[in-house]
């Protein structure tokens, strides 16, 4: 909580994703309000800092050390996701950490479900295939000429989509997006099992992660990036899924390996995969083995999208009434939402 400031400077380093709201505070602040921060300006802009407001921008130990950021007390990080703060350096100096839970759970949990039937129905790959027309004025679309595209749907395996009602949905990860998942999942007449976390004995209501990987033909991943699940689905775990398994992954990047994902998408491991976040954010040229010329062109069911699952009118609404609140609060000498 704030100790007696006179005044507050609030650096807000990526309002990109969100409108910054304003503050109704008890004493006079500054703001300055950046759509993007390169890590090169980060440690110019912010070395007036009290408060900063961050959404995925990296606060590393380097940039939280007093001589650069000497003025800071509380981070507020727009977003469910911690993992782009030092924690450890911030605990160091006794800096604030708040975020944001809760915001964004109806709009990425609706992403899953329209990931799921994008995945399962092939129905980027489809929509391609019919709107094609041969550059040789002499061939005809491959609909026509093959009377039907229905091969283009068939799962790894040769056979045809799962129903709803066939599925297995697995979560790791349960928390409310997790249970959110959960829910529509049920209503669609899916099974649901809930993974415990990799190693330990599971707790009863849920399954092992080994099971988890086994057992489910659609695997959600809604965990934290931690160091515990860098790279906790590489090649080991797709060896032990069911080839009619779709992977969807809406938590952070980095918790897939995506060079074996594209391996085992490539080499019918799984059917099918969809990414809204990625290692190395955002995704530039040579950013992900998943997003190349020669991955677009080899027609892998892999539904790649820009991390914007989140995005919904009532999620930009909650991100600004939470950051709001948060600071407010703060200020008035009662921290919540806080995870340090």
């Amino acid at each position: 909580m704030a100790e007696g400031n006179d005044s507050h400077h609030i650096v807000a380093i990526e309002a990109v994703h969100c409108p910054i709201p304003t503050f109704d505070l008890p004493c006079p602040y500054t703001i300055d309000t950046y759509d993007w921060t390169p890590q090169s300006e980060l440690a110019g802009r912010i070395k007036d800092a009290t408060i900063i407001l961050t959404t995925t921008i990296r606060l590393s130990a380097d940039v939280l050390r007093p001589s650069v950021s000497p003025k800071l007390q509380l981070i507020v990080i727009m977003a469910s996701g911690t993992d782009c703060v030092d924690k450890v350096a911030c605990k160091g100096r006794g800096i604030t950490i708040c975020n944001c839970p809760g915001t964004n759970v109806d709009s990425v949990s609706e992403h899953v479900i329209g990931s799921y039937f994008a995945t399962r129905r092939k129905l980027v790959e489809l929509h391609n295939s019919t709107v094609a027309i041969p550059a040789d004025p002499a061939l005809d679309t491959e609909w026509k000429t093959n009377g039907s595209l229905r091969p283009r749907l068939r799962m790894s395996d040769g056979k045809a989509p799962l129903l709803c009602c066939q599925e297995t949905l697995g979560v790791l990860g349960y928390g409310l997006l997790g249970q959110r998942v959960e829910t529509l999942a049920r209503s669609l007449g899916m099974k649901v099992i809930v993974s415990d976390h990799k190693g330990i004995i599971p707790r009863a209501g849920r399954v092992s992660f080994e099971a988890f990987l086994k057992e489910s033909t659609v695997l959600v991943l809604c965990l934290p990036r931690s160091p515990e699940t860098i790279n906790l689905i590489s090649t080991a775990e797709f060896r032990k899924m069911s080839s009619q398994a779709v992977l969807i992954n809406v938590s952070r990047g980095g918790i897939v390996n995506e060079h074996a994902l594209l391996e085992a998408v490539q080499n019918g491991l799984i059917s099918g995969a969809a990414m809204d976040v990625f290692a190395n954010e955002p995704v530039g040229r040579g950013g992900s083995p998943l997003i190349s010329p020669e991955t677009a062109a080899s027609c892998l069911n892999l539904l790649l999208t820009p991390h914007l699952a989140w995005y919904a009118d009532a999620t930009l609404q909650n991100l600004q009434n939470a950051v709001k609140n948060t600071v407010e609060t703060w200020v008035r000498g009662t921290t919540i939402n806080q995870i340090l």
